[in-house]
């Protein structure tokens, strides 16, 4: 049986942590199984080597900023098969561009377009263990990439799915998907299975047990992924195709307050113009996660309003400030105080009453709900950022999450 096994920063933190990873890792080669491990950076040290480029230069320079920020996965990958290798198992450290994974040249967010395997396959029939530095490839022209935040959780399911493994597993420090995050909502129950679109619609409101990307290229290439602690034992959530039948209205809620809304006030209300808007900030790689017009004014203008990511926040505000002038509008809005609450569920799509549901629970809570966003099986609504936490076990509540009536 071949099986990735993934160890987050938090699974890494110091050498002891390491030495008990080096211990798990070791017995499920002991067991005869073929293991290829991908770590990440060891506890903050991304973090900090970010601060130190930002010292430096500001973080203009990405390609330089990719070559430092891939050092602390080197150390982790380094030190894993030492400590591999001093438990009986031996072990060789392999950077991504090694161990075969080939991405285009977009620094600091860059798509993998391939993996070879080969040198993976080597060492598997040799009977050595590779220990892969996870977040970081190899772009065409030979430089160090790297695969933006949670990126060790896309590594270690490419190279799932380029070795044919059985099994994909990425250790955190939770044991598995919750129905809410268990920090805000503390009677949030673990989920033993999920759809892969399930999950997709997770990461993207703000769970952070895996990377989105990671999620898409699980759902394209059918890897069946194992979400588990790196500290208790148990089963973990099972993240797979989707289930035949859908029992529960919603699965699980989620809660992302690093957003800010922008308001267009008083646009021209005629074909083009919110594709005029949006056009400008995709061109310059800004994600759109909501986007709302409102009805016209007598005048024959319009309101448009939209959300992006905090990180891209002032970009963001000086393109809208652009477009804002060339459009004739009378105002921008920036509100930076919002933050989404979003109902999940594959049973979403087959019953009826879960925005009902959704929006009298926080009617009930006096939350007023400024956007509203739908998909197939995904509710969101931005609400003020003081009011997200309050919201997100509203809820939770109201679908029965928590089990309570």
């Amino acid at each position: 049986m071949r099986v990735v096994q993934k160890y987050g920063g938090s699974s890494l933190k110091n050498m002891e942590y390491i030495d008990a990873v080096a211990k798990r890792v070791h017995q499920t080669a002991e067991a005869g199984h073929a293991v290829v491990v991908v770590v990440s950076a060891m506890g903050d040290t991304t973090d900090e080597l970010v601060d130190r480029a930002q010292q430096v230069d500001g973080l203009k320079t990405a390609r330089n900023l990719d070559f430092l920020l891939a050092t602390g996965e080197m150390q982790s990958a380094a030190l894993m098969a030492m400590a591999l290798t001093r438990h009986g198992t031996r072990a060789f450290a392999l950077m991504g561009g090694q161990a075969g994974i080939r991405t285009d040249s977009q620094f600091g967010q860059a798509r993998i377009t391939g993996v070879d395997a080969e040198a993976l396959e080597r060492l598997l029939a040799q009977g050595v263990t590779p220990v892969v530095t996870g977040f970081q490839g190899i772009s065409p022209d030979g430089a160090v990439t790297t695969l933006g935040r949670g990126g060790s959780d896309l590594t270690a399911i490419a190279l799932a799915s380029a070795i044919q493994a059985d099994s994909c597993e990425i250790y955190s420090d939770v044991p598995g998907v919750f129905t809410a995050d268990p920090r805000i909502v503390p009677n949030a129950k673990a989920l033993a299975s999920l759809s892969y679109d399930e999950m997709l619609e997770l990461a993207s409101q703000g769970a952070q047990v895996l990377q989105t990307q990671a999620v898409l290229y699980a759902r394209q290439s059918g890897v069946t992924v194992n979400a588990r602690s790196t500290f208790e034992e148990g089963p973990g959530t099972r993240i797979e195709t989707e289930q035949a039948e859908f029992n529960t209205l919603v699965t699980a809620v989620a809660l992302d307050t690093h957003l800010t809304k922008i308001g267009l006030v008083g646009v021209p209300d005629r074909p083009g113009v919110a594709a005029l808007a949006c056009e400008k900030l995709a061109q310059a790689g800004i994600n759109i996660d909501l986007v709302f017009q409102a009805l016209s004014h007598d005048d024959a203008r319009a309101d448009i309003a939209l959300t992006v990511a905090d990180r891209d926040r002032d970009r963001a505000v000086r393109i809208c400030q652009q477009t804002l002038g060339e459009l004739g509008g009378s105002a921008l809005v920036v509100d930076a105080d919002i933050a989404k609450v979003s109902a999940v569920g594959a049973g979403v799509r087959n019953h009826v009453g879960v925005a009902a549901t959704l929006f009298r629970a926080l009617a009930d809570a006096h939350i007023n709900i400024q956007m509203i966003g739908t998909s197939e099986i995904k509710i969101s609504c931005i609400v003020a950022r003081s009011d997200a936490e309050r919201a997100l076990n509203q809820v939770h509540h109201a679908f029965r999450l928590d089990g309570k009536d």
